[in-house]
Protein backbone atom coordinates (compact mmCIF):
# COMPACT_ATOMS: atom_id res chain seq x y z
CA UNK A 1 0.00 0.00 0.00
CA UNK A 2 1.17 3.61 -1.15
CA UNK A 3 2.61 5.89 2.27
CA UNK A 4 0.17 8.37 1.25
CA UNK A 5 -2.89 5.43 2.02
CA UNK A 6 -1.06 4.47 5.08
CA UNK A 7 -0.73 7.77 6.27
CA UNK A 8 -4.98 8.50 5.64
CA UNK A 9 -5.82 5.31 7.38
CA UNK A 10 -3.46 6.13 10.78
CA UNK A 11 -5.39 9.83 10.43
CA UNK A 12 -8.43 8.28 10.40
CA UNK A 13 -7.96 5.89 13.55
CA UNK A 14 -6.44 8.96 14.94
CA UNK A 15 -9.73 10.34 14.55
CA UNK A 16 -11.93 7.71 15.82
CA UNK A 17 -9.93 7.03 19.04
CA UNK A 18 -10.71 10.85 19.55
CA UNK A 19 -13.98 10.37 19.32
CA UNK A 20 -14.16 7.35 21.58
CA UNK A 21 -14.18 6.74 25.23
CA UNK A 22 -12.61 2.93 24.29
CA UNK A 23 -9.11 1.86 24.81
CA UNK A 24 -6.93 2.79 21.53
CA UNK A 25 -5.92 -1.05 21.66
CA UNK A 26 -9.75 -1.74 20.68
CA UNK A 27 -10.64 0.42 18.84
CA UNK A 28 -7.64 -0.66 16.09
CA UNK A 29 -8.36 -3.79 16.45
CA UNK A 30 -11.85 -3.55 15.45
CA UNK A 31 -10.51 -1.27 12.96
CA UNK A 32 -8.12 -4.18 11.41
CA UNK A 33 -11.51 -6.48 11.59
CA UNK A 34 -13.13 -4.01 8.85
CA UNK A 35 -10.39 -3.17 7.10
CA UNK A 36 -9.26 -7.09 6.09
CA UNK A 37 -7.87 -6.03 2.80
CA UNK A 38 -4.60 -4.54 5.13
CA UNK A 39 -1.60 -6.91 5.10
CA UNK A 40 0.42 -7.47 7.97
CA UNK A 41 3.05 -5.04 7.28
CA UNK A 42 0.31 -2.71 6.68
CA UNK A 43 -1.17 -3.09 9.71
CA UNK A 44 2.20 -2.89 11.98
CA UNK A 45 2.88 0.27 9.78
CA UNK A 46 -1.04 1.74 10.76
CA UNK A 47 -0.83 0.09 14.40
CA UNK A 48 3.11 1.65 15.38
CA UNK A 49 2.26 4.90 13.97
CA UNK A 50 -1.10 5.47 15.51
CA UNK A 51 0.55 4.32 19.12
CA UNK A 52 3.81 6.17 18.31
CA UNK A 53 1.61 9.82 17.65
CA UNK A 54 -0.23 8.99 21.33
CA UNK A 55 2.96 8.75 22.86
CA UNK A 56 4.81 11.44 21.43
CA UNK A 57 2.21 14.02 20.57
CA UNK A 58 2.98 16.93 22.29
CA UNK A 59 6.96 16.82 22.13
CA UNK A 60 6.08 17.00 17.99
CA UNK A 61 3.57 19.54 18.72
CA UNK A 62 6.79 21.63 20.23
CA UNK A 63 8.77 20.93 18.31
CA UNK A 64 6.82 22.39 14.90
CA UNK A 65 5.73 25.40 16.75
CA UNK A 66 9.49 25.81 17.79
CA UNK A 67 10.03 25.45 14.37
CA UNK A 68 7.47 28.00 12.78
CA UNK A 69 8.31 30.19 15.10
CA UNK A 70 12.39 30.37 14.16
CA UNK A 71 11.22 30.27 10.96
CA UNK A 72 8.61 33.20 11.03
CA UNK A 73 5.76 30.67 10.16
CA UNK A 74 2.46 31.86 10.05
CA UNK A 75 0.34 29.34 8.69
CA UNK A 76 -2.11 27.46 10.94
CA UNK A 77 -1.41 23.79 12.10
CA UNK A 78 -3.60 20.97 11.29
CA UNK A 79 -4.00 17.68 12.58
CA UNK A 80 -3.21 16.18 8.97
CA UNK A 81 0.61 17.92 9.22
CA UNK A 82 1.22 16.01 12.87
CA UNK A 83 0.73 12.76 11.30
CA UNK A 84 2.48 13.15 8.76
CA UNK A 85 5.75 14.26 10.32
CA UNK A 86 5.23 11.99 13.31
CA UNK A 87 7.21 9.62 11.12
CA UNK A 88 10.20 11.28 11.05
CA UNK A 89 10.17 10.41 14.62
CA UNK A 90 10.43 7.27 14.47
CA UNK A 91 13.61 5.48 13.82
CA UNK A 92 13.49 4.20 10.63
CA UNK A 93 11.12 7.21 8.82
CA UNK A 94 10.81 7.91 4.91
CA UNK A 95 13.47 9.90 2.79
CA UNK A 96 12.40 13.26 2.72
CA UNK A 97 11.35 12.89 -0.88
CA UNK A 98 8.88 9.94 -0.05
CA UNK A 99 7.47 12.68 2.49
CA UNK A 100 6.84 15.50 0.36
CA UNK A 101 5.51 13.56 -2.21
CA UNK A 102 3.36 12.25 0.35
CA UNK A 103 2.27 15.65 1.40
CA UNK A 104 0.96 16.98 -1.89
CA UNK A 105 -0.98 14.34 -1.76
CA UNK A 106 -2.76 14.67 1.92
CA UNK A 107 -2.12 18.32 2.46
CA UNK A 108 -3.78 21.67 1.55
CA UNK A 109 -1.83 25.19 1.54
CA UNK A 110 0.77 25.93 -0.84
CA UNK A 111 2.58 26.94 2.26
CA UNK A 112 2.48 24.18 4.81
CA UNK A 113 3.94 21.77 1.42
CA UNK A 114 6.99 24.86 1.15
CA UNK A 115 7.36 24.92 4.40
CA UNK A 116 8.18 20.94 4.93
CA UNK A 117 11.48 21.20 3.58
CA UNK A 118 12.76 23.85 6.17
CA UNK A 119 11.04 21.70 9.18
CA UNK A 120 12.24 18.18 8.48
CA UNK A 121 16.14 18.88 9.17
CA UNK A 122 14.92 20.69 12.66
CA UNK A 123 12.94 17.41 13.40
CA UNK A 124 16.61 15.26 12.86
CA UNK A 125 18.00 17.91 15.14
CA UNK A 126 17.58 18.26 19.52
CA UNK A 127 15.37 21.41 20.04
CA UNK A 128 16.24 22.78 23.55
CA UNK A 129 13.29 21.73 26.01
CA UNK A 130 11.48 24.25 28.07
CA UNK A 131 13.79 25.13 30.65
CA UNK A 132 11.49 24.41 34.46
CA UNK A 133 11.78 20.61 35.05
CA UNK A 134 8.04 19.68 34.81
CA UNK A 135 7.96 21.59 31.82
CA UNK A 136 10.91 19.45 30.12
CA UNK A 137 9.22 16.50 31.49
CA UNK A 138 5.85 17.66 29.75
CA UNK A 139 7.32 17.98 26.77
CA UNK A 140 10.08 15.84 26.16
CA UNK A 141 8.29 12.61 26.92
CA UNK A 142 4.82 14.08 26.27
CA UNK A 143 2.38 14.10 29.60
CA UNK A 144 -0.25 17.09 30.00
CA UNK A 145 1.32 19.27 33.14
CA UNK A 146 -1.20 18.15 35.90
CA UNK A 147 0.31 14.57 35.50
CA UNK A 148 3.36 15.19 35.71
CA UNK A 149 2.70 17.30 38.56
CA UNK A 150 0.75 14.23 40.11
CA UNK A 151 4.07 11.86 39.77
CA UNK A 152 6.43 14.21 41.36
CA UNK A 153 4.40 14.57 44.90
CA UNK A 154 4.46 10.80 44.38
CA UNK A 155 7.31 9.97 43.18
CA UNK A 156 9.87 12.94 43.32
CA UNK A 157 12.46 13.85 40.48
CA UNK A 158 14.25 11.21 39.53
CA UNK A 159 11.66 8.17 39.82
CA UNK A 160 8.96 10.24 37.91
CA UNK A 161 11.57 11.05 34.90
CA UNK A 162 12.08 7.04 34.95
CA UNK A 163 8.82 6.33 34.60
CA UNK A 164 7.43 8.96 32.16
CA UNK A 165 10.45 6.78 30.07
CA UNK A 166 8.92 3.40 31.23
CA UNK A 167 5.42 4.43 30.09
CA UNK A 168 6.35 5.59 27.16
CA UNK A 169 8.07 2.01 26.16
CA UNK A 170 5.53 -0.54 24.44
CA UNK A 171 4.41 -3.23 25.86
CA UNK A 172 5.40 -6.98 25.08
CA UNK A 173 3.13 -9.42 24.19
CA UNK A 174 2.49 -11.35 26.84
CA UNK A 175 0.82 -14.98 27.33
CA UNK A 176 -0.58 -16.62 30.74
CA UNK A 177 -1.24 -20.50 30.02
CA UNK A 178 -3.74 -22.39 31.41
CA UNK A 179 -2.90 -24.91 33.48
CA UNK A 180 -6.31 -25.95 33.86
CA UNK A 181 -5.30 -27.40 30.31
CA UNK A 182 -2.04 -27.90 29.62
CA UNK A 183 1.76 -27.04 31.18
CA UNK A 184 3.92 -23.78 30.67
CA UNK A 185 6.49 -26.17 28.64
CA UNK A 186 3.66 -27.94 26.28
CA UNK A 187 2.25 -24.52 25.12
CA UNK A 188 5.37 -22.91 24.58
CA UNK A 189 6.59 -26.41 22.42
CA UNK A 190 2.97 -25.94 20.68
CA UNK A 191 3.89 -22.26 20.18
CA UNK A 192 7.43 -23.18 18.37
CA UNK A 193 6.02 -25.44 16.43
CA UNK A 194 3.54 -23.60 14.99
CA UNK A 195 6.46 -20.68 13.84
CA UNK A 196 5.71 -18.66 17.33
CA UNK A 197 9.12 -18.20 19.33
CA UNK A 198 8.53 -17.42 23.34
CA UNK A 199 10.38 -16.68 26.37
CA UNK A 200 9.64 -17.82 30.00
CA UNK A 201 8.57 -14.19 31.72
CA UNK A 202 10.81 -12.91 34.70
CA UNK A 203 8.26 -12.90 37.19
CA UNK A 204 5.04 -14.67 36.80
CA UNK A 205 5.77 -18.68 36.50
CA UNK A 206 2.65 -19.13 33.97
CA UNK A 207 3.45 -16.43 31.67
CA UNK A 208 5.25 -16.70 27.89
CA UNK A 209 6.35 -13.61 26.13
CA UNK A 210 5.82 -13.63 22.58
CA UNK A 211 8.94 -12.54 20.54
CA UNK A 212 7.18 -10.81 17.66
CA UNK A 213 3.23 -9.57 16.96
CA UNK A 214 1.49 -11.84 15.43
CA UNK A 215 -2.50 -12.75 15.18
CA UNK A 216 -2.26 -14.87 18.29
CA UNK A 217 -6.19 -15.64 18.46
CA UNK A 218 -6.13 -17.31 15.24
CA UNK A 219 -4.34 -20.29 16.83
CA UNK A 220 -6.25 -23.49 17.41
CA UNK A 221 -5.00 -23.75 20.82
CA UNK A 222 -6.33 -20.52 21.73
CA UNK A 223 -9.74 -21.63 21.23
CA UNK A 224 -8.72 -25.06 23.06
CA UNK A 225 -8.73 -22.53 26.23
CA UNK A 226 -4.48 -23.05 26.66
CA UNK A 227 -3.60 -19.80 27.21
CA UNK A 228 -4.70 -16.21 27.56
CA UNK A 229 -3.21 -12.72 26.36
CA UNK A 230 -2.41 -11.15 29.86
CA UNK A 231 0.23 -8.41 30.94
CA UNK A 232 2.69 -10.17 33.08
CA UNK A 233 1.73 -7.88 36.10
CA UNK A 234 -2.04 -8.66 35.94
CA UNK A 235 -0.81 -12.04 36.50
CA UNK A 236 1.15 -11.63 39.70
CA UNK A 237 -1.87 -10.40 41.22
CA UNK A 238 -3.77 -13.23 41.93
CA UNK A 239 -0.12 -15.27 42.42
CA UNK A 240 0.03 -12.29 45.18
CA UNK A 241 -2.83 -13.49 46.70
CA UNK A 242 -2.08 -17.42 46.20
CA UNK A 243 -5.97 -18.44 46.82
CA UNK A 244 -6.47 -21.99 48.37
CA UNK A 245 -8.15 -24.62 46.66
CA UNK A 246 -10.94 -24.66 49.30
CA UNK A 247 -12.07 -20.89 49.88
CA UNK A 248 -14.62 -19.18 48.83
CA UNK A 249 -13.33 -15.83 46.85
CA UNK A 250 -15.32 -13.00 45.29
CA UNK A 251 -14.15 -11.23 42.37
CA UNK A 252 -16.24 -8.06 42.72
CA UNK A 253 -15.12 -6.21 39.96
CA UNK A 254 -14.58 -9.25 37.72
CA UNK A 255 -15.17 -7.65 34.26
CA UNK A 256 -14.41 -9.71 31.39
CA UNK A 257 -12.55 -11.87 33.83
CA UNK A 258 -8.88 -12.58 33.00
CA UNK A 259 -7.57 -12.28 37.14
CA UNK A 260 -10.95 -14.56 37.69
CA UNK A 261 -9.48 -17.20 35.72
CA UNK A 262 -5.88 -17.09 36.72
CA UNK A 263 -7.58 -17.32 40.51
CA UNK A 264 -9.80 -20.56 39.15
CA UNK A 265 -6.28 -22.30 37.75
CA UNK A 266 -4.88 -21.61 41.02
CA UNK A 267 -7.54 -23.04 42.90
CA UNK A 268 -7.24 -25.81 40.75
CA UNK A 269 -11.14 -25.86 39.53
CA UNK A 270 -11.98 -26.40 43.63
CA UNK A 271 -13.42 -24.22 46.10
CA UNK A 272 -16.04 -21.24 44.65
CA UNK A 273 -15.24 -18.36 43.13
CA UNK A 274 -17.96 -15.45 42.43
CA UNK A 275 -17.79 -13.14 39.59
CA UNK A 276 -19.57 -10.43 40.03
CA UNK A 277 -19.95 -7.25 38.18
CA UNK A 278 -22.54 -4.29 37.29
CA UNK A 279 -21.43 -4.69 33.89
CA UNK A 280 -22.93 -7.48 31.95
CA UNK A 281 -21.96 -7.15 28.39
CA UNK A 282 -18.64 -7.96 30.43
CA UNK A 283 -19.82 -10.85 31.96
CA UNK A 284 -20.96 -12.39 29.10
CA UNK A 285 -17.47 -12.58 27.63
CA UNK A 286 -16.68 -14.06 30.90
CA UNK A 287 -18.99 -16.96 30.36
CA UNK A 288 -17.20 -17.26 27.12
CA UNK A 289 -14.05 -17.47 28.24
CA UNK A 290 -14.19 -19.31 31.30
CA UNK A 291 -16.27 -22.04 28.69
CA UNK A 292 -13.34 -21.88 26.52
CA UNK A 293 -10.90 -21.99 29.86
CA UNK A 294 -12.64 -24.92 31.43
CA UNK A 295 -13.16 -23.05 34.57
CA UNK A 296 -16.16 -24.72 36.36
CA UNK A 297 -15.71 -23.25 39.64
CA UNK A 298 -17.20 -19.50 38.77
CA UNK A 299 -20.49 -18.35 40.04
CA UNK A 300 -21.28 -15.26 37.35
CA UNK A 301 -23.28 -12.54 38.83
CA UNK A 302 -24.32 -9.83 37.48
CA UNK A 303 -25.91 -7.19 39.93
CA UNK A 304 -27.17 -3.44 39.53
CA UNK A 305 -24.58 -2.49 42.84
CA UNK A 306 -22.32 -4.89 44.62
CA UNK A 307 -24.60 -3.74 47.83
CA UNK A 308 -27.53 -6.78 46.27
CA UNK A 309 -25.09 -8.94 47.73
CA UNK A 310 -25.03 -8.31 51.13
CA UNK A 311 -28.40 -10.29 51.58
CA UNK A 312 -27.30 -13.50 49.94
CA UNK A 313 -23.03 -13.30 51.26
CA UNK A 314 -22.77 -11.41 54.18
CA UNK A 315 -19.82 -12.85 56.34
CA UNK A 316 -19.82 -15.58 53.51
CA UNK A 317 -15.92 -15.28 52.13
CA UNK A 318 -12.62 -15.81 52.63
CA UNK A 319 -10.99 -13.52 50.31
CA UNK A 320 -12.76 -10.64 48.74
CA UNK A 321 -10.63 -9.40 45.57
CA UNK A 322 -11.41 -5.38 44.51
CA UNK A 323 -10.16 -5.36 41.01
CA UNK A 324 -11.34 -1.67 41.55
CA UNK A 325 -12.10 0.76 38.06
CA UNK A 326 -9.27 3.47 38.19
CA UNK A 327 -7.81 5.80 35.96
CA UNK A 328 -5.63 3.02 34.09
CA UNK A 329 -2.03 5.29 34.40
CA UNK A 330 -0.33 2.35 34.42
CA UNK A 331 -1.70 0.90 31.20
CA UNK A 332 0.10 3.93 29.42
CA UNK A 333 2.26 1.62 27.79
CA UNK A 334 -0.35 -0.19 25.84
CA UNK A 335 -3.22 2.62 25.91
CA UNK A 336 -0.81 5.48 25.33
CA UNK A 337 -4.37 7.65 23.98
CA UNK A 338 -5.02 7.99 28.15
CA UNK A 339 -2.58 10.30 28.80
CA UNK A 340 -4.90 12.86 26.42
CA UNK A 341 -8.28 11.31 27.62
CA UNK A 342 -8.11 11.30 31.68
CA UNK A 343 -8.00 14.87 33.80
CA UNK A 344 -8.14 15.53 37.27
CA UNK A 345 -11.93 15.62 37.69
CA UNK A 346 -11.95 11.93 36.26
CA UNK A 347 -9.51 10.93 39.04
CA UNK A 348 -11.57 12.66 41.99
CA UNK A 349 -14.35 11.22 40.58
CA UNK A 350 -12.92 7.14 40.82
CA UNK A 351 -11.66 7.54 43.76
CA UNK A 352 -14.47 8.40 45.07
CA UNK A 353 -16.13 5.09 43.42
CA UNK A 354 -13.61 3.35 44.93
CA UNK A 355 -14.22 3.80 48.08
CA UNK A 356 -18.10 3.34 47.66
CA UNK A 357 -17.07 -0.26 46.22
CA UNK A 358 -14.78 -0.80 49.26
CA UNK A 359 -17.47 0.31 51.80
CA UNK A 360 -19.87 -1.84 49.88
CA UNK A 361 -18.15 -5.37 49.69
CA UNK A 362 -16.35 -5.13 53.53
CA UNK A 363 -19.43 -6.65 54.90
CA UNK A 364 -18.94 -9.91 52.50
CA UNK A 365 -15.78 -10.96 54.36
CA UNK A 366 -15.83 -13.23 57.26
CA UNK A 367 -14.15 -11.83 59.97
CA UNK A 368 -10.36 -12.54 59.70
CA UNK A 369 -10.75 -13.10 56.08
CA UNK A 370 -8.65 -11.57 53.44
CA UNK A 371 -9.76 -8.21 51.66
CA UNK A 372 -7.59 -7.40 48.27
CA UNK A 373 -7.82 -4.09 46.64
CA UNK A 374 -5.24 -3.78 43.46
CA UNK A 375 -5.51 -0.97 40.45
CA UNK A 376 -3.67 -0.49 37.51
CA UNK A 377 -2.85 3.07 38.17
CA UNK A 378 0.02 4.52 39.28
CA UNK A 379 -1.14 7.54 41.32
CA UNK A 380 -1.11 7.26 45.07
CA UNK A 381 -4.52 8.95 45.06
CA UNK A 382 -6.00 5.86 44.15
CA UNK A 383 -4.05 3.66 45.67
CA UNK A 384 -2.24 4.23 49.08
CA UNK A 385 -4.26 7.15 49.80
CA UNK A 386 -7.37 5.44 49.26
CA UNK A 387 -6.74 2.26 51.53
CA UNK A 388 -5.38 4.58 54.30
CA UNK A 389 -9.01 6.54 53.53
CA UNK A 390 -10.63 3.29 54.11
CA UNK A 391 -9.00 1.81 56.92
CA UNK A 392 -9.72 5.08 58.58
CA UNK A 393 -13.35 5.08 57.60
CA UNK A 394 -13.99 1.55 58.64
CA UNK A 395 -11.56 0.81 61.87
CA UNK A 396 -11.84 -3.15 61.32
CA UNK A 397 -8.88 -3.79 58.60
CA UNK A 398 -5.03 -4.31 59.48
CA UNK A 399 -2.01 -4.95 56.55
CA UNK A 400 -1.67 -8.58 56.20
CA UNK A 401 2.17 -9.12 55.72
CA UNK A 402 3.31 -12.21 54.12
CA UNK A 403 6.10 -14.22 54.74
CA UNK A 404 7.11 -13.91 51.38
CA UNK A 405 5.29 -12.86 48.28
CA UNK A 406 3.83 -16.21 47.44
CA UNK A 407 7.30 -17.67 46.48
CA UNK A 408 7.79 -15.33 43.31
CA UNK A 409 10.60 -13.14 42.36
CA UNK A 410 12.33 -11.32 45.18
CA UNK A 411 11.90 -8.14 42.51
CA UNK A 412 8.58 -8.27 43.79
CA UNK A 413 8.89 -7.06 47.48
CA UNK A 414 5.56 -6.35 49.75
CA UNK A 415 5.86 -2.78 51.98
CA UNK A 416 5.15 -3.37 55.46
CA UNK A 417 1.95 -1.70 55.50
CA UNK A 418 0.88 -4.87 53.35
CA UNK A 419 0.94 -3.18 50.04
CA UNK A 420 2.64 -4.16 46.66
CA UNK A 421 3.82 -1.93 43.45
CA UNK A 422 4.08 -2.67 40.02
CA UNK A 423 6.23 -0.32 37.60
CA UNK A 424 7.02 -0.67 34.04
CA UNK A 425 10.94 1.05 34.71
CA UNK A 426 11.61 -1.48 37.41
CA UNK A 427 9.63 -4.88 36.20
CA UNK A 428 8.59 -4.53 32.62
CA UNK A 429 4.99 -4.81 33.56
CA UNK A 430 2.21 -2.18 33.50
CA UNK A 431 1.76 -0.22 36.33
CA UNK A 432 -0.01 -2.50 39.45
CA UNK A 433 -0.57 -1.66 42.35
CA UNK A 434 -2.12 -4.51 45.41
CA UNK A 435 -3.18 -3.81 48.79
CA UNK A 436 -3.84 -6.65 51.21
CA UNK A 437 -5.81 -6.47 54.73
CA UNK A 438 -7.19 -8.66 57.24
CA UNK A 439 -10.50 -8.18 58.59
CA UNK A 440 -10.91 -7.94 62.55
CA UNK A 441 -12.22 -11.50 63.85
Amino acid sequence: MQFASLLGHTQEILKIIDFSSKPADSLIDAFFRSHKYLGSNDRRFIAEHTYGYLRHFRRLQYIVRQSMHDYNGTMLENDEMYVMLFVLLLPEYPDQALLIEAAKKKLSGEQLIAFLPKLIPRLKNDIPYPDGFMERLSVQYSYPEWMIRRFLADYGETETERLCAGLNTPAPLTLRVNTLKTTVETCRTKLFSAGIETKPTPLSPFGLRVSKRINIFSLDIFHQGWFEVQDEGSQILPLLVDPKPAIKLLDACAGAGGKTLEFSALMKNRGEIVAADINGYRLEELRKRSRRAGAGNIRIRAVESLTDLQKEYTEYFDVVFVDAPCSGLGTIRRNPGLKWKVNEQTIDEISEKQQSILISVSPLLKPGGLLVYATCTVLRRENELQMESFRAMTGNFSPYIKAAAGGLSPAIHQQNNGFFSLLPHEHDTDGFFCAMLTKAR
